[in-house]
């Protein structure tokens, strides 16, 4: 049986805890509840980890966030030998604030690479202090200091950065949204979720379901630590945090 969940962060990604209830506990261990702030792996993203609070104050270690038979089915995976709560029991869900934010701001600045690298995205891997994105791109013709400081313009910038909702139909409308080269976002449910960055979304505005920060200035400093050749026509540009260091 698939249970659907309420997906809190997809409106509010800064949402720290919650309360919610058991729904099941499936076959694997993995605990299913009526809402949720955790996310679950996906889009290049990993999932969540953090803790649920008991009444009687003690925790579950949470140690990974999957979906299930459908995207709105959110699985939370305890750590080994950790207790087993009861279908209605009511929990506090906590995640690790601190590594969330980091991938927040790490899937942010992979928005803004896309906007200064323009090209088919055939790849990508959100990870707390080094991650990449892979682009359809024979010669690079570009350099590691130049995407930097077309990145850091964007984030010194401070421009917004929002959510919307448009329709299945607006989507098919508009095929320049899809940035993947070779993986579209998820239809049949009506509706699909734009990250736009920029005011009325100027400056991008692409299907995606992850975590991002509200402003490009919390991504804060970020560099382009590599650009390597993966292929023939790919070239992977690896994202790290803090200012590209002088030498290299």
């Amino acid at each position: 049986m698939a249970y659907d969940t309420t997906i809190l962060f997809r409106d509010d990604s800064y949402l720290k805890e919650i309360e919610a209830t058991v729904l099941a506990i499936n076959e694997r261990g993995g605990i299913l509840t009526d809402q949720t702030i955790f996310y679950a792996t996906s889009g290049g993203q990993p999932g969540d980890t953090g803790v649920f609070v008991r009444a009687d104050g003690s925790t579950i270690a949470i140690a990974a966030t999957v979906t299930g038979e459908s995207k709105e089915e959110i699985i939370h995976v305890p750590a080994p030998e950790q207790p087993v709560p009861a279908a209605g029991e009511k929990l506090l869900l906590r995640i690790d604030w601190d590594r969330r934010y980091k991938l927040m701001r790490m899937h942010a600045a992979c928005h803004l690479l896309s906007v200064v690298c323009p090209f088919p995205i055939t790849g990508a891997s959100v990870a707390e202090d080094d991650s990449r994105v892979d682009f359809d791109l024979p010669d690079a013709g570009v350099t590691k200091e130049s995407v930097t400081e077309k990145l850091m313009e964007l984030v010194n910038a401070n421009h917004p950065i929002f959510t919307r909702w448009i329709t299945d139909d607006e989507l098919a409308a508009n095929p320049g949204l899809i940035k993947s080269k070779n993986v579209r976002p998820p239809t049949g449910t009506g509706r699909i979720r734009l990250v736009c960055i920029g005011k009325d979304a100027a400056i991008d505005s692409q299907p995606c379901g992850g975590t991002h920060v509200a402003t490009t200035g919390e991504v804060g400093a970020i560099h382009i630590g590599k650009i390597e050749k993966k292929g023939k026509e790919n070239r992977r540009f690896r994202i790290r945090f803090g200012a590209l260091p002088e030498g290299e």
